[in-house]
């Protein structure tokens, strides 16, 4: 069977870590899966969680625009434990819990665009996590929700 030359896949995805230049992209992502939202996570929210914890901040792309993403940071949990709030974890936002030394990988966000559903990128984004949480020798992965 001839393959077409002029043939180009439906989707090019891979997997990597967030950069600051995709901003726009995550904001695209934000607003058209939370459409009644007006405050997303900020261009200064971004910045820090990747100054501080890169190997945390993992997307998906396709053919190369951000279509997928999770956020995270480590903590120690023995400062929170079971009973504690979203807010008080994620340093009200400010993200000054985040400890390199801790040992819990915590998910802040995971966010998959609305036209990607269904294709299990969520899945894959969590498997990264759970990869990035083996390769550190934390011992889980706790999921917040705002």
């Amino acid at each position: 069977m001839l393959k077409d030359q002029n043939y180009e896949p439906e989707h090019k995805l891979l997997l990597r870590n967030l950069k600051i230049s995709d901003y726009d992209d995550m904001v695209e992502v934000m607003t058209a899966t939370y459409p009644d939202i007006e405050e997303h996570w900020s261009y200064k929210q971004i910045k820090k969680l990747i100054r501080i914890f890169p190997e945390g901040q993992i997307c998906i792309e396709d053919k190369e625009k951000v279509i997928a993403f999770v956020l995270s940071i480590i903590i120690d949990y023995s400062k929170f434990g079971d009973d504690h709030a979203f807010e008080e974890i994620l340093g009200n936002y400010e993200f000054d819990t985040h400890d390199p030394n801790g040992d819990v990988l915590y998910g802040i966000e995971v966010i998959v665009h609305p036209e990607y559903r269904n294709m299990r990128l969520g899945r894959r984004l969590y498997d990264a996590r759970k990869d990035l949480c083996e390769q550190l020798n934390l011992k889980a992965i706790i999921a917040g929700g705002r």
